[in-house]
């Protein structure tokens, strides 16, 4: 029966072009490797290397084999992933998102729903997470766009508004709406995990100095004391509360508004119905 080490060491020596090379590689020593790859021809009953002194070389043979065991090694680590992924599933929710701010209602809503799980939550780019919920990696995930597609199960379920958060002082503090150009050139404030809102900012303000914070408390602290302009949104206000001492003004633009969809496979669907229904009890106008 062929091994599993045996094809991986196989395809190290044809990657690195010599039995030494694979050997450190694969940290055997060279005579080891060599006894392995003996026993290999032996289960095949082929030769796989042409033998010369102080040489050896793939033949075609070993040229066809390298071909399949790359096959047979990549399905075996698909094998692993699958499983390894069925299993965090057993134990684990997790939920991938294009902005945070629908993360806060997922992740209560599951926490509450399905106390018996662990609940993992992490930002990525679209391709990504529909990369992951197609894998396994994601139970459900939120993009900014509808999916149409048989095999995933998707529905809008939120909008988020961004508005600009102005000091009193600032000169533009009593209009009733802003548009991205009125504040491009000026310093922001940004925290650097905003999903959508950032890219958007690097293309509606391109003159813009954004001085990005990573953690939110600090970056709620700055907020305080700066007399910097910032972002929030109607999400982020509905679970944190208005800025104090600031005056919020809606952003006109079309970009500034997002819509978001929840995203399962179709095969899970009734596995997450009670979230789903309780997202569409909630649901608020697109």
């Amino acid at each position: 029966m062929i091994e599993l080490y045996q094809l991986v060491q196989l395809l190290a020596i044809a990657d690195c072009g010599t039995m030494s090379g694979a050997a450190e590689q694969l940290h055997l020593s060279q005579p080891a490797l060599s006894r392995s790859m003996q026993k290999l021809e032996e289960t095949l009953e082929v030769a796989l290397f042409d033998r010369q002194k102080n040489k050896i070389r793939l033949n075609k043979n070993g040229e066809l084999t390298v071909k399949q065991a790359r096959l047979v090694v990549q399905q075996a680590q698909d094998l692993v992933n699958q499983v390894r992924a069925f299993d965090r599933s057993q134990r684990t929710i997790s939920i991938g998102s294009c902005a945070p701010a629908p993360l806060w209602e997922l992740s209560t809503l599951s926490t509450r729903l399905f106390p018996d799980r662990t609940i993992s939550t992490e930002l990525k780019d679209n391709d990504t997470l529909l990369k992951g919920l197609k894998d396994k990696v994601y139970q459900f995930i939120v993009l900014p766009f509808p999916v149409e597609q048989p095999e995933l199960f998707c529905f809008f379920f939120e909008t988020e508004q961004l508005y600009f958060s102005l000091p009193p002082a600032h000169p533009l503090a009593g209009k009733d709406g802003l548009t991205f150009k009125d504040l491009d050139g000026e310093s922001v404030l940004l925290l650097s995990q905003i999903g959508f809102c950032r890219d958007v900012c690097r293309e509606k303000m391109p003159f813009t100095r954004t001085l990005f914070q990573t953690e939110q408390e600090d970056f709620q602290e700055l907020i305080r004391a700066s007399a910097l302009p910032s972002f929030v949104s109607d999400l982020t206000m509905r679970w944190s509360g208005k800025p104090e001492n600031r005056v919020v003004i809606p952003i006109l633009d079309s970009e500034a508004k997002a819509s978001y969809y929840f995203v399962c496979q179709t095969g899970e669907k009734k596995k997450w119905s009670a979230l789903i229904e309780q997202l569409k009890g909630e649901m608020h106008p697109e």
